[in-house]
């Protein structure tokens, strides 16, 4: 009997021939580095050199922080990956009464230029490429990153990364959003705008579908409305007078790597080749890098476990594995422990080490795409495509990506995906090793890191004293400035970048558009 794969279609038990009976390799694969780009977006892929072992880290303190990074990078990582604390998320500061309880806690406090200061202190941001993962207030978390490239004496233009900066999929499935989507995607159109003209090497958005997996969507899910976001973001730049080949060759997407790794090579395969359709045919690009779907891949945190942690090793090298085979050009692999807290030192640097042993000794690296060609693999390709194309057409009948936000379509459908996998998991129809099948009587004991309390109080103290000492009438005169160019068409982000120079905070900045802008309420709160 047919299973079924975690998009719903059947997966037949021997796949042969007939499986592509009519299938054209010239025109859905192509060949590795050119369109439709199924097989890869470079032709050598990983035999030159392996992805990018980006780790995502971040807690506490900027100093906390900066240790853990510089510790990442003695270990052999070749990316930062910044998280940041709900509070920065969200544009508050440490002090504002909404951040009680969680300054530091899922990731770092980053109120100010100084504490940006900080966290770099010792790393040479021309020779590290850094990913930040912020949306709503990506645009100051960005400029503040630059002012300290300045103050290192880095050319803007020698900086790269990646601000995700993706703030439509906050209204679907993670809800750290802050403005309305219109001003939100002006904020958007402004940071490519920017970029464009100083820090031409970088990644003004990862266009994110982890989040979406994370609350439940399928695979096909996740593709297809992430690239309905994409589309969204593309058509909010063009109606800003930007020509699609200068801004779409630096747009890149975020994607999580499942255990089903047939299903999730395929997912990566058909992404790659839809986008690339939608870009060419679709918006006219004619540069073959505006084609491309470049993308970072973190494994499945929704699928660890706190019941017997350790086999979440062999989950994250699976799933790494998958992302691997499926093309990533950059890679976060999960800790084992951060179903039970954040990683400690220990397990963070096995987590990078399952990187390692998957570029250094196995074969994986060795040739491109080695699943081309194979029946199973192409069938599901092509069945992921078809799907996702499905959920991208009724996204465009009910009027473009934000306006079915706005009706909760893509919600509603994760939300119905979610609860089928919960009652599959229940009944013990889905097996997760260690919860409903395979458990034992009683768990090992196990010492999670834990944040200091007095983090937030420390917090409070520096910001404190940033105000005590900076140059209050200047800070305000920029905020206005800010304030003024929110109201009008001009670009926010050179006012806004002045501002967090006289050290303006987060929480003052991201106030100040909320003045001018309002706040998002979700549908469901009308």
């Amino acid at each position: 009997m047919a299973r079924e794969s975690e998009s719903g279609l059947p997966i037949e038990p021997v796949y042969g021939p007939d499986a592509l009976a009519g299938w054209d390799p010239a025109a859905e694969l192509g060949e590795p580095g050119g369109y439709p780009f199924t097989r890869g977006v470079y032709p050598s892929m990983y035999t030159g050199r392996p992805w990018t072992m980006r780790q995502y880290a971040g807690f506490g303190t900027a100093a906390e922080s900066n240790a853990r990074y510089r510790r990442l990078i003695a270990h052999g990582t070749t990316g930062l990956s910044v998280a940041f604390d709900l509070p920065t998320q969200m544009g508050h500061d440490s002090d504002a009464p909404l951040a009680r309880g969680e300054v530091g806690r899922v990731g770092v406090a980053v109120d100010s230029v100084e504490d940006m200061r900080v966290l770099f202190a010792g790393i040479p941001l021309d020779r590290v490429s850094t990913s930040m993962t912020i949306n709503a207030p990506a645009a100051p978390l960005l400029l503040m990153y630059q002012l300290v490239a300045e103050e290192q004496g880095v050319a803007a233009e020698k900086l790269t990364g990646t601000v995700q900066n993706d703030v439509l999929k906050e209204y679907i499935a993670r809800g750290t959003y802050i403005f309305p989507p219109e001003p939100s995607l002006r904020l958007t159109a402004d940071v490519f705008r920017y970029c464009r003209a100083e820090l031409p090497r970088w990644n003004t958005i990862s266009i994110s579908g982890y989040h979406m997996a994370e609350a439940g969507a399928s695979p096909a899910q996740e593709i297809a409305f992430t690239l309905a976001d994409g589309i969204a973001y593309v058509r909010t730049a063009l109606a800003a007078g930007m020509d699609v080949d200068d801004f779409a060759p630096r747009l890149s997407f975020f994607f999580v790597a499942r255990t089903t790794l047939l299903e999730e090579v395929a997912k990566f395969r058909a992404a790659r080749r839809i986008w690339a359709r939608v870009m060419r045919e679709g918006f006219g690009a004619r540069d073959p890098k505006s084609w491309m779907l470049r993308f970072h891949t973190q494994t499945a945190g929704v699928a660890l476990t706190a019941q017997q942690p350790e086999v979440n090793l062999v989950r994250v090298a699976v799933q790494g594995l998958a992302a691997v085979l499926g093309g990533t050009q950059s890679l976060h692999t999960n800790a084992f422990d951060e179903a039970l807290a954040l990683p400690t030192d220990t397990s963070a640097r096995l987590a990078l080490r399952t990187q390692q042993v998957l570029a250094y000794e196995t074969d994986v690296t060795a040739t491109v795409d080695p699943f081309a060609g194979s029946y199973a693999v192409e069938r599901m390709t092509d069945g992921i495509e078809a799907a996702a194309r499905l959920l991208m057409d009724r996204v465009e009948e009910l009027g473009g990506a934000v306006a079915a936000i706005e009706r909760g379509y893509q919600k509603g459908e994760i939300e119905q995906n979610a609860y089928r996998i919960a009652r599959e998991t229940d009944s013990g129809e889905r097996v997760v090793v260690g919860v409903n099948r395979f458990r034992l009587d009683a768990e090992e004991p196990y010492e999670p890191l834990r944040v200091d309390p007095a983090v937030e109080a420390r917090q409070t103290q520096r910001l404190a004293a940033l105000r005590a000492a900076r140059d209050q009438p200047a800070v305000d005169s920029a905020l206005a400035a800010l304030k003024r160019a929110a109201e009008g068409d001009d670009n926010v982000l050179p006012p806004m970048k002045e501002a967090l120079r006289e050290r303006a905070t987060v929480g003052e900045v991201c106030g100040a558009l909320r003045e001018v802008w309002g706040s998002h309420r979700p549908p469901d709160a009308y």
